[in-house]
């Protein structure tokens, strides 16, 4: 016997009468799959407030985060990548190139801009990893170039958010170059007697860790992000040995010496603010 039972026939749901959920104002969070509108997420920072797991997002998000008001002026923002080796994998580079860009309207895997941040002049550079996983070619190196340069200028702290898969091999030597030239140009915000924080996000891996990402006066991470040179799958072949329980993550390399402290996205602002203060001290 069924327990339950129809007693009109042909009552039915058609399709053209189902009512779906529109595209874009429900997010699940991706560790303990709660259901979000896109609004909420976004007003905690996009994170989870049951897990307190942090999504990935990008520039934009993190300067409408740390700018007064979210007001800021990009800089550098048509400069795009030229293709010195003519390159070509599955595809011709500059094919590749420019399929990112029309994706994701971005013209390379950072941004670069100037605001205040508690009624103070401050430029960040920010990653996007949804341009070809973040890399570091050489427009990513020329614009924290000449973002250092603006930093100098108008006496303001600078700030590199983090968010890469490493260097962009599609240009070689011209990509290896950024590690050099971003690491002696902030040698010369060190010289001005001005403060570089290096923000840690979910992954910062390669040639961006092994370079300026842990160069910072301050090194500091989010929440269970991961920070490596070579990924846990290549070190656990190459040793030929288990890992450690939370090797990689913020929290493991906060405990080893590496960062200054971890801070939950949603106190992000408020913690560089203090921290600027201190160097004003």
């Amino acid at each position: 016997m069924s327990w339950f039972n129809r007693k009109k026939e042909g009552i039915t749901t058609s399709t053209k009468d189902k009512k779906e959920t529109p595209e874009g104002l429900w997010q699940k969070c991706s560790n303990c799959k709660t259901l979000f509108t896109i609004e909420d997420l976004s007003k905690n920072s996009y994170v989870c407030n049951r897990c307190s797991h942090h999504e990935r997002i990008g520039s934009e998000n993190y300067f409408r985060i740390l700018f007064d008001g979210a007001e800021y002026k990009e800089l550098d923002k048509d400069l795009t990548s030229g293709d010195p080796l003519e390159f070509e994998d599955t595809k011709k580079y500059v094919e590749r190139v420019k399929a990112t860009q029309k994706a994701t309207g971005l013209t390379d895997a950072i941004r670069t801009a100037i605001g205040n941040l508690d009624g103070e002049k401050f430029v960040v550079a920010a990653m996007d990893f949804s341009f070809i996983g973040g890399s570091l070619g050489s427009v990513m190196g020329e614009k924290i170039a000449r973002a250092i340069d603006v930093a100098i200028k108008e006496k303001a702290p600078f700030m590199i958010i983090s968010k890469s898969g490493g260097a962009r091999m599609m240009e070689a030597g011209f990509s290896l170059m950024q590690m050099a030239k971003v690491s002696g140009k902030l040698g010369q915000l060190a010289e001005a007697k001005l403060p570089y924080i290096s923000f840690l996000t979910d992954p910062t891996t390669g040639g961006v860790t092994a370079s300026f990402a842990m160069l910072g006066d301050i090194n500091i991470a989010e929440p269970n992000a991961l920070i490596a040179f070579a990924g846990p799958r290549v070190v656990r072949e190459t040793i030929g040995r288990d890992l450690p329980d939370g090797f990689q993550t913020s929290e493991f390399v906060l405990e080893h010496g590496f960062l200054d402290y971890i801070v939950d996205r949603t106190e992000l602002k408020k913690t560089i603010g203090l921290s600027l203060k201190l160097f004003r001290c």
